[in-house]
């Protein structure tokens, strides 16, 4: 573990103790490694250094949307390697969230979300990207870590 210093002046210092209770950190040092890898990872993705990837796909969308349930459903089939999951609410008598679990090459996770969100009477879509390495492993699959 390396150490290092930094100086905050007092209005700085005591916001961001504020905001690390308020989330719920024990120590402002946890707090720092978490926002250094946030950007880290935000980084790579933005540059286009993080070829694989698992992430969430939440959208809204009114069911009563013609054929929509049906092109979102083949859609996910045609996808059947990069959906993990799927979580289907009821907001309503209409409005539905969907969220997606998903996984693979970061470039076709993308595509697929945009993809979907376009999809007409799909609202208010949000991509959550999560950078990891590929490991083969011993027994006939892969592993994936997030990487820091």
């Amino acid at each position: 573990m390396e150490r290092f210093t930094i100086s905050l002046d007092e209005a700085l210092a005591n916001g961001f103790d504020h905001l690390i209770r308020a989330r719920g950190y024990t120590s402002r040092s946890e707090a720092v490694r978490d926002l250094i890898r946030k950007e880290i990872e935000g980084d790579r993705l933005s540059q286009g250094e993080a070829p694989h990837c698992v992430a969430t796909l939440s959208y809204v969308y009114n069911h009563h949307e013609r054929r929509l349930a049906e092109r979102l459903t083949t859609s996910q089939h045609h996808a059947h390697d990069m959906v993990v999951s799927s979580t289907h609410v009821h907001l309503d008598h209409e409005q539905c969230l969907e969220t997606l679990f998903l996984k693979g090459a970061t470039h076709l996770v993308r595509a697929f979300a945009e993809q979907t969100c376009a999809e007409r009477g799909v609202r208010h879509g949000a991509l959550n990207l999560i950078p990891v390495e590929l490991n083969e492993a011993e027994h006939q699959h892969v592993h994936v870590s997030p990487r820091t």
